[in-house]
């Protein structure tokens, strides 16, 4: 595997100063003897971690709103658009040079991420004494298995071979390693998913009784007034890989891999979960959220990205709320039709993410109407914009109540949550829900479109089901479709074996 992801340069965030993470001559190794010697060095250290991981190549755009949801078919195919190259990817056509560029930029990125990470593992186990606190060590360390372990899945679902009922078995590299001349080995399906698990099991163990989550919830955990936290570096945890969500990592883990038992006991003991005040740890917020204009749905997030200008660089190819701005000049957009497929059969009088989360009057020269998503556009007098609106959702109890839904085999059970689903989107049902659990994992499907808009989980979710076609797509889905390849500078001659 050739050196694709070099490191590269990290920006300060908010007032975090990270000006010692690294040394980013491209033939050089970081300056790690001197950024391990502290905790605040490994404080910085992790911190470019979350910046990377909101790069634009990564998961503040790419990996949520623009490549992969391509990749979905969920963006309208303009022939005259600036933008008209993501039909490369929405055609599946890995050959071209933009899906070429794409692809790779998509890899280095995940892959410079896990670099960090390793780091921080690399010298916790080293030099983490320099951390006097043991919880704090034990949070810095279980977070870098974490942030590793997520980035990893995602190669695996976007690059690894069909989990259920494949024909074609893909290695991929799970990388361990920090050197730049030390290449990653690579796995099988079953040995990579062994890695995953391990990761995920040592990140759960060292956040457990140490997560500041153990002591105080995460809205309090959100400001710093009142709180006794003596290490400031603790607070603010959703922003964070927090014990919650690596509970929600692991079970969307075992859903992508058919381990529906497994998905289900992770599921529902999230959802059952209470905090240090004895109430759950959280629910669902959209109906709340949405109302006060909160579209990303901040309170509800396990995990979600700090980004103080989303909404800047999004508005560029997704068009907000800006009515008076055309389709097709460089914007992601889906036509009226496409909007009435996505909201089929739903009660849109109500529907809190019909009405507050679409532009419907998006129109081109030709006065054709488009809908434009809205969940990263906000008024720019907007309160408090860091806490909820300049964030990017990683994970959400919404999916973890689809993980529960779908892998329940109580239909009592399943209704339940399906209305608390529901009612969380303003919707409130008459009838009582679902009547055999044949209906169920269908409209889990038809959930994980609605929701998600913009987060990508759409590609991941036809995969692991097996969809033999997607919705607004052209022609037959199979592995052709399904396994991205691997960047040519990477390519391993053992990594694709017919």
């Amino acid at each position: 595997m050739k050196r694709l992801y070099i490191i590269t340069v990290l920006v300060a965030l908010l007032s975090v100063s990270c000006n010692d993470w690294l040394d980013v001559r491209p033939d050089t190794e970081q300056k790690d003897k001197d950024l391990f010697t502290t905790y605040k060095g490994f404080q910085d250290a992790l911190t470019g971690c979350y910046m990377s991981l909101a790069s634009q190549d990564v998961y503040g755009e790419r990996l949520t709103m623009s490549n992969i949801e391509s990749l979905a078919n969920l963006w309208y195919q303009f022939r005259n658009s600036t933008r008209y190259e993501d039909n490369d990817l929405m055609n599946h056509d890995y050959t071209g040079d933009y899906s070429k560029t794409a692809v790779k930029t998509i890899y280095a990125g995940l892959f410079n991420v896990i670099a960090q990470a390793n780091m921080i593992i690399k010298y916790a186990e080293k030099n983490g004494d320099v951390i006097e606190d043991p919880a704090a060590r034990a949070v810095i360390t279980g977070e870098a298995y974490a942030i590793r372990a997520f980035c990893q899945l995602d190669v695996l679902r976007l690059f690894g071979q069909i989990p259920q009922g494949a024909s074609r078995q893909v290695e991929l590299p799970y990388s361990e390693t920090t050197s730049i001349d030390e290449m990653p080995a690579y796995y099988s399906f079953d040995d990579y998913v062994v890695k995953l698990e391990s990761d995920l099991s040592k990140a759960e163990s060292l956040l457990k009784n140490n997560d500041p989550l153990f002591q105080y919830t995460f809205s309090e955990l959100n400001s710093a007034n009142g709180n006794e936290l003596s290490d400031s570096y603790m607070y603010y945890r959703q922003s964070r890989m927090n014990y919650w969500a690596v509970k929600a990592i692991q079970a969307r883990m075992y859903l992508y891999l058919g381990k529906k038992d497994k998905a289900y006991t992770l599921a529902k003991e999230i959802i059952e979960a209470k905090g240090a005040d004895g109430e759950l740890v959280m629910t669902m917020s959209g109906e709340t959220d949405i109302a006060k204009g909160y579209k990303a749905c901040p309170s509800e997030c396990l995990l979600y990205l700090s980004k103080y200008d989303v909404k800047t660089y999004s508005s560029v190819f997704l068009i907000g709320n800006k009515a008076d701005q055309q389709a097709g000049a460089g914007h992601l957009v889906i036509s009226s039709s496409m909007l009435s497929d996505l909201y089929a059969g739903q009660n849109t009088g109500s529907h809190n993410r019909y009405l507050n989360c679409w532009n419907r009057n998006v129109k081109d020269a030709s006065a054709n109407l488009y809908g434009a998503l809205t969940k990263y556009y906000f008024a720019d007098d907007a309160e408090n914009q860091m806490l909820y609106y300049q964030i990017i959702p990683l994970l959400r109890m919404s999916e973890v109540y689809l993980i529960a839904m779908e892998t329940s085999s109580d239909l009592d059970e399943i209704n339940e949550w399906y209305h608390d689903y529901m009612l969380a989107h303003s919707v409130v049902l008459n009838e009582a829900g679902f009547s055999s659990l044949s209906e169920v994992s269908g409209e889990m499907v038809n959930e994980y479109r609605r929701e998600f808009y913009g987060e990508g989980q759409m590609f991941y979710t036809y995969k692991r089901t097996g969809a033999t076609t997607m919705l607004w797509g052209n022609g037959n889905a199979d592995e052709n479709v399904y396994i991205v390849p691997l960047p040519e500078t990477e390519y391993n001659p053992n990594s694709q074996i017919k």
